[in-house]
């Protein structure tokens, strides 16, 4: 057994990486079924009706919430970043995060305005010091120089660590929502994230010697200074935005996330500049780097909103006859009932809902009986409201007689699509990067993002073919579009975010990783509040491919900017032995 694995100084030598790298595996695997589960239903779960369990929140709300916790909860790594390379270290700020978004699981999964709001808190907070700091860790187990080539690929392992996670959750989530409501669904992604905290708890012999607090050279900034230029300039900046007359960017809490990130940003420019020569360089091309990745993510991130409402009404769902018999066993199939008040005639049905809105309305509600009454006529009109929407654009031959259900693949099961396509392809770019490193012709790793963003472009397209298939959307798309749509990005993201986390690993000044990590997860918020920002359109763009053609166009003039960088940026990259 000890010859077949060959096992010297902590490193399995049958698969060549570290073993701590399988523990933080496990973890960052399950942190992530928790958090993609919760993503997964975070939209429909907003825009659901309060009396079926969920907030009853309108649209354009939807996507400024959904925007702005994107925003926050890649904003927070920043600070949480800091924290561990100055004072925490590693391993406890992994734990501390861990269990803060247990926590928030297990609030959203109580019915509640309070509940909802302190949970995203603590969820926001507890990823802020969770994101970064296993990412440096893994980045740390590749410290050796023997090692060192093969970092990158030790990221494509952790990043298929991270979609098993992503893939298997929605399949939780449909199932505990459909049979037991949104509240359980969130509470298994709370008993999700609290299994990997006890996988890295167990794998902690293997990973310990890597949690090494830098100490602070002569002429770098204290904690409290940092904090006092950032994170306070930053609520100040962001409660000036919120209250400024007129809303530039949208909404209130855009005007202030945007504007808040100002002074954060600021920092990490003077950073940059104040560094001696060679770190300077080489944070300097980071941030350039960081720039172009901002509109990856911005339409990345739209799986779990503006995508999220494609596979909800404008994707065909329905199951074969064979598989929702087998489904509904199962308790895996979503019921959409024709009921009474269904009618191929627009202002029948429109009257009807009128009608029942304004009996509810007018019932006292001065017992608990009326008050019951009033729930079930409120609850009936949300059901009213989601049957129809699904039938609006589906063919008459195809909609069930009264009283009758069609039965539908669940929306948040379309969340698995992405990364089904992780697991499946990481194997191969992995294999495709190590043909071309065999031969000396490997990409730099700012090449392999430049081929990420161009990718991640043509994805966009896809969806306008999406479009185009719905025959001005009075109609339904095959779930095949989504499904070669999330193919393409998959490809762009494999050759971009791991790729992203590895080139912090290898550029940014040892002392300073967990911070420049956090930058990274800075430039991932802006992206995802561009988002939101982007899928609140959604419902205002009438020619719905405008919308992915903007998609298509933001991200090619990224691409374009970095294309005209590479030279510089692989001169640097060259300059630090990371090439």
């Amino acid at each position: 057994m000890a010859a077949d694995l060959k096992q010297t100084n902590g490193i399995d030598m049958k698969f060549g990486h570290p073993k701590g790298l399988w523990y933080m595996f496990g973890t960052e695997m399950w942190e992530r079924f928790g958090y993609y589960l919760m993503l997964g239903i975070f939209s429909l779960y907003m825009i659901d009706g309060w009396n079926n369990g969920g907030m009853g929140f309108s649209a354009d709300t939807k996507s400024d919430i959904y925007g702005t916790y994107l925003g926050l909860v890649y904003l927070t790594p920043f600070i949480g970043g800091l924290l561990a390379d100055r004072l925490f270290g590693y391993r406890n700020s992994i734990i501390l995060g861990g269990l803060m978004m247990a926590c928030g699981y297990f609030l959203l999964s109580v019915h509640s305005t309070t509940t909802f709001y302190i949970g995203l808190l603590l969820i926001i907070l507890g990823n802020g010091f969770f994101k970064p700091n296993i990412s440096t860790l893994v980045g740390s187990l590749y410290s050796e120089d023997s090692l060192k080539d093969k970092k990158d690929a030790g990221f494509n392992i952790f990043y298929m660590g991270i979609n098993i996670g992503a893939f298997v959750c929605n399949f939780v989530a449909a199932y505990m929502r459909i049979n037991y409501g949104w509240g359980a669904a969130f509470a298994a992604a709370g008993v999700g994230m609290l299994i990997g905290i006890i996988i890295f708890i167990i794998g902690n012999r293997h990973i310990k010697s890597y949690d090494v607090i830098k100490p602070l050279q002569e002429g770098d900034m204290s904690t409290g200074k940092i904090l006092s230029l950032t994170v306070l300039p930053m609520f100040i900046f962001g409660i000036i935005g919120y209250m400024l007359p007129g809303n530039f960017l949208g909404s209130d809490t855009n005007d202030a996330f945007i504007i808040g990130c100002l002074p954060v940003i600021g920092f990490f420019i003077y950073l940059a500049f104040k560094s001696e020569a060679k770190e300077s360089r080489a944070i300097k091309a980071l941030l350039a780097v960081f720039t172009c990745v901002i509109l990856f993510f911005a339409i990345f991130h739209q799986n779990g909103d503006a995508l999220t409402i494609w596979a909800e009404d404008h994707t065909d769902r329905e199951m074969s006859a064979g598989v929702a018999g087998v489904a509904d066993k199962a308790g895996m199939a979503q019921s959409v009932v024709n009921n009474e008040l269904v009618s191929s005639d627009d202002k029948t049905f429109n009257d009807s809902i009128t009608k029942l809105e304004k009996i509810a309305e007018t019932m006292p509600s001065s017992t608990k009986t009326e008050l019951a009454e009033r729930s079930a006529f409120n609850s009936n009109i949300d059901l009213q409201k989601k049957s129809r929407m699904y039938f609006s654009n589906l063919p008459k031959e195809k909609i069930p007689a009264k009283g009758e259900d069609l039965k539908l693949y669940s929306t948040e099961l379309y969340q698995s699509i992405n990364p089904f396509w992780v697991v499946l392809l990481t194997p191969v770019m992995v294999g495709i990067w190590g043909f071309f490193r065999r031969r000396k012709r490997e990409p730099s790793t700012p090449t392999k993002i430049f081929i990420g963003l161009v990718v991640t472009a043509l994805s966009a397209l896809v969806m306008v073919g999406a479009v185009f298939a719905t025959n001005d959307m009075t109609g339904k798309a095959s779930s095949m579009w989504l499904l070669a749509s999330y193919g393409v990005i998959t490809i762009g993201e494999l050759c971009l975010s791991p790729m992203g986390l590895s080139l912090v690993s290898k550029l940014s000044p040892p002392r300073i990783t967990a911070l420049m990590m956090g930058g990274f997860f800075l430039a991932i918020s802006v992206g995802n509040k561009l988002s939101g920002m982007l899928s609140s359109l959604w419902e205002t763009t009438e020619q719905k491919e405008n919308f992915f053609y903007l998609n298509f166009g933001l991200v090619m003039a990224a691409a374009l900017i970095l294309f005209a960088m590479l030279r510089w940026l692989n001169r640097v990259m060259k300059e630090n032995n990371v090439l």
